[in-house]
């Protein structure tokens, strides 16, 4: 089985118009949804599933904060991502509807510049779209 995530810790918290965000809650809010479409995770990675989801989720939203700032790039920083999880098997089109999630997360408790960023970064994802 997989191991959960250690070393640093992820972020918790962001800034979003001079307000600080709680990325935990939002992190938590994406994992619901992304396991009610892909309950299989847990079969496949086990209990350590949920943790590496909102791992990288609170990565992927504070990426998203930053860009929104101007201090990193998401699309740099999702392409790395999806390397790393290419690499191990990880299937992509979940990594894109992770960040869609994420999207429809962010619009509805942060705001419409964060939520674009993260569309975008889906659409850099590279999966068969087509219905």
């Amino acid at each position: 089985m997989t191991r959960p995530p250690s070393g640093y810790p992820p972020p918790t918290t962001g800034v979003f118009e001079d307000e600080t965000i709680a990325l935990t809650p939002l992190a938590e809010a994406v994992a619901d949804r992304y396991f009610a479409e892909f309950p299989q995770d847990f079969d496949r990675y086990g209990e350590a599933a949920r943790a590496w989801e909102i791992h990288d989720t609170l990565h992927t939203l504070k990426w998203a904060l930053l860009d929104v700032q101007g201090y990193t790039s998401l699309e740099t920083q999702i392409t790395w991502l999806a390397g790393i999880l290419g690499a191990r098997g990880f299937p992509l089109e979940q990594l894109a509807r992770n960040l869609e999630l994420a999207a429809d997360v962010a619009q509805e408790r942060i705001g419409a510049p964060v939520a674009e960023r993260l569309r975008a970064a889906a659409e850099l994802i590279p999966v068969d779209r087509r219905p």
